[in-house]
């Protein structure tokens, strides 16, 4: 199930005029054009952000989530429908060609459950074409990123249009070896209403990424940093491998 900030709908509705910066999608949208993918895959789509950015270049996108409500905000904005929009997850996809496949910002760390996460490996390597790409980020545990996550310091107040003024803030409630649990607090000052979401992140070591990569059956092509956040996080670049039953084939399809 997703998380009640993305699958309320008046927390849906925050969530992108509460971090309007989506600076981090800059390294994708580069990445889309380095790789000249024209079907692309967005796993844990959200809002829409990315996947309306990636349509705005004439790409081909699927965009996945379980949050209907976030979905429901991605329908609404201009120019959605030039995107196919699926509630549900990486085993919920009809038969995809893709060139690339992605999971921006914590999608993949938000899959904290290990047979959802092989699950999503799995799906997104069946959405692939022979030589098409994954590409995801994760925090490196070694940063404790989540040492930050305090009222004081993740505190935000802002005026929402069509919300109001809204107060949002994190507060770290567990942290149980790779498993950091944490509760968003959103008031509300038109009604005074008081929302949580709890949500769990798994900061995998890059050493188990790279394992599970390979047990499902892709090959490691890089691992990158974050532009805007260097030295804190990987960005993995995964290839399904070319089919090995018709070398001439794969020849063409390479170049």
């Amino acid at each position: 199930m997703a998380d009640a900030a993305f699958a309320h709908p008046r927390l849906a509705a925050l969530y992108d005029p509460l971090d309007p910066d989506r600076g981090d999608l800059d390294a994708y949208l580069r990445m889309a054009r380095e790789f000249g993918a024209r079907r692309v895959l967005d796993i844990g789509c959200g809002t829409g952000v990315f996947a309306l950015l990636l349509a705005d270049e004439g790409i081909d996108v699927v965009g996945v989530d379980p949050a209907g409500a976030s979905l429901d905000v991605a329908r609404a904005k201009p120019g959605a429908g030039r995107v196919h929009w699926i509630e549900g997850d990486a085993t919920d996809l009809p038969p995809l060609t893709a060139d690339l496949a992605t999971m921006t910002a914590n999608v993949a760390q938000a899959i904290a459950e290990p047979g959802a996460w092989q699950a999503t490996l799995r799906g997104a390597h069946a959405a692939l074409r022979p030589g098409g790409r994954l590409v995801f980020e994760t925090r490196d545990p070694a940063r404790r990123a989540w040492e930050t996550w305090t009222r004081e310091q993740s505190y935000v107040r802002a005026g929402v249009p069509g919300a109001g003024t809204v107060e949002s803030w994190h507060e770290v409630t567990a942290v149980d070896g790779p498993l950091v649990s944490f509760r968003t607090t959103y008031v509300f000052a038109s009604d005074g209403e008081v929302l949580t979401s709890d949500s769990t992140l798994r900061f995998r070591e890059r050493e188990e990424v790279e394992a599970d990569l390979a047990d499902h059956g892709y090959e490691l092509e890089d691992v990158r940093d974050a532009p805007d956040r260097p030295g804190r996080e990987f960005v993995f670049v995964a290839r399904r491998p070319w089919r090995q039953d018709n070398p001439r084939r794969n020849m063409r399809e390479r170049a």
